[in-house]
């Protein structure tokens, strides 16, 4: 079974997809946000089509390591996603994620206006291959 992991932003949504050794996050797409219930329906949508047994959303803590408000939309969001699926529902620290998919395009010389958009799947697989990472250990 594959691994989901999701990078909740305000206007998108970055998402990435293990593969089925759970070894490797790939990203797979950028998700532009309609509104609630469809954002829902769309990730539980994915986690059923790809057979995903756990979602790792990436919780935004502090610098100081405290839980502001971002961590409690990223809870709320995962409870509501709950009613739409059955997958395990799991958190991962995403401090600095967004910063390392930045310097990974900056390094691969993607143009800013192409960074745009796919900076939220390739942070969601950075987030995602931590997880990994963390479950190989």
């Amino acid at each position: 079974m594959r691994k989901l992991g999701v990078d909740l932003g305000q206007v998108r949504i970055g998402i990435a997809l293990s593969d089925s050794l759970n070894i490797f996050a790939s990203a797979l797409e950028t998700y532009t946000r309609k509104n609630l219930k469809d954002d829902l329906l769309h990730i539980a949508d994915l986690a059923n089509k790809y057979d995903v047994d756990v979602i790792v959303f990436g919780l935004p803590i502090n610098m100081d390591g405290t839980q502001g408000v971002k961590c409690q939309e990223t809870f709320e969001f995962a409870d509501k996603l709950k009613e739409f699926c059955k997958q395990e529902i799991v958190f991962q620290d995403e401090r600095l994620t967004t910063v390392s998919a930045e310097r990974a395009l900056i390094d691969a010389n993607v143009s800013r206006k192409d960074r745009k958009q796919v900076i939220d799947k390739v942070a969601a697989t950075f987030i995602l291959q931590s997880y990994l990472d963390k479950k190989r250990v």
